[in-house]
């Protein structure tokens, strides 16, 4: 062991990867068995755990396609710019966290300039979806990837990518958090259910979808009677969510605090949702579910002719199975969606065959003896002991 500290660059793109690499860090410091000192860039979280970032997160956290190329001049000149740190004074491993058309694109041109600097991968890429040629591609810059979902290793040993380990989703730590109480199944299993609308986080997802949701909910209160709707969002869309939904048959509820939000998953009995990590949180909080997902119209042309995945849902992508129905573009129909979720209120085979689907979820993505930061703790030391020995 040397006197100085171990020296780990951490590169996220978004607060989504901000909150992992907080707890990394603290993972990090728990078993490095020596100071550990982090630079590179940060959201608030990483932040308070200690690392003063390179430029505000702000910058390059910015999603869609349209948005990108409007961003694009600063977004390049601040790749350069942790590029540039990073070789001026040469980590001992650098972290790539998610956000691949940013981190990646900083991993290549670091590996180029520094090559034998061990370079970690947090959270893979789709390559099972689309563009898979990338996990090949990947060898050239990344030492070791840590997959969130457990079907990705196996993943990339098929496409003949660089070596692959889950280590365990981040909501396997919040579980706590997602199932309820004895009194919180009893309003679950209750006369008036709590119905969960999930119209997605982004912009484009709010303004194609809510129109459906909309009427989905206005024919669902026809059939089963009386419930209450919350609407779980982020506060940048709560107004336009509340004006958008003031005149709904069944008014929603409009809640921003993800405190509210899991008392609203852990009391809910089914739920109407976009694709997106929500919908495994619903799986993992047992809640029964629609998914959907529509695309502007340009969009979907892509997305039929790239991507390669069966499924697109989180759920039945990790049970390699239909489970949970998904309707894409113009399967989103209200009546059919009022339909599916009339049959998932009540008592049916079809909310049990989900429930039983959840708990075959549960088995898949356990991780034994670690939570998923100190797994990935552990092989981020272990990949930079490996590579500089």
């Amino acid at each position: 062991m040397t006197d100085r500290p171990l020296k780990i660059a951490i590169v996220v793109g978004e607060h989504s990867g901000d909150q992992l690499g907080f707890k990394l860090m603290q993972a990090l410091r728990a078993q490095a068995g020596m100071p550990v000192v982090f630079k590179g860039t940060a959201g608030p979280a990483m932040t308070r755990e200690g690392m003063e970032s390179l430029f505000p997160l702000d910058d390059i956290a910015v999603m869609g396609f349209a948005a990108v190329i409007g961003r694009f001049p600063t977004i390049y000149r601040r790749a350069w710019q942790v590029i540039d740190a990073i070789v001026a004074d040469p980590p001992d491993g650098l972290v790539i966290i998610d956000s691949p058309d940013f981190t990646h694109a900083v991993a290549k041109r670091v590996r180029r300039r520094l090559p034998h600097l061990p370079i970690i991968n947090y959270v893979s890429p789709s390559v099972w979806a689309w563009r898979p040629g990338r996990a090949v591609s990947m060898r050239a810059y990344v030492d070791h990837v840590l997959a969130l979902l457990p079907f990705e290793p196996e993943a990339y040993r098929r496409l003949n990518g660089p070596p692959c380990s889950y280590v365990g989703h981040p909501l396997m730590e919040r579980l706590g958090e997602l199932r309820p109480d004895a009194a919180e199944e009893a309003i679950r299993q209750g006369t008036q259910p709590v119905v969960l609308v999930l119209p997605g986080s982004r912009s484009s997802e709010v303004g194609l979808l809510t129109e459906d949701f909309g009427r989905t909910i206005e024919l669902l209160s026809t059939r089963i009677g009386p419930f209450d709707a919350v609407l779980p969002t982020v506060s940048r869309h709560a107004e336009r969510l509340r004006q958008a939904t003031a005149g709904w048959a069944v008014k929603p509820r409009v809640i921003t605090d993800s405190d509210e939000k899991y008392a609203a998953f852990r009391r809910a009995r089914a739920a109407l949702a976009a694709s997106g990590t929500v919908t495994l949180e619903l799986a993992l909080a047992q809640v029964p579910m629609i998914g959907t997902y529509r695309f502007p119209a340009w969009e979907a042309f892509l997305a039929r002719r790239l991507v390669k995945g069966r499924f697109f849902l989180l759920p039945n992508l990790i049970l390699d199975r239909r489970a949970v129905p998904e309707l894409f573009q113009e399967e989103v129909v209200p009546e059919h969606l009022a339909d599916l979720m009339t049959g998932l209120l009540g008592d049916t085979d079809e909310r049990q065959a989900q429930m039983q689907a959840f708990d075959e979820i549960d088995q898949r993505m356990q991780v034994v003896g670690e939570t998923p930061s100190q797994r990935a703790a552990r092989i981020v030391l272990e990949t930079i002991a490996g590579k500089t020995k």
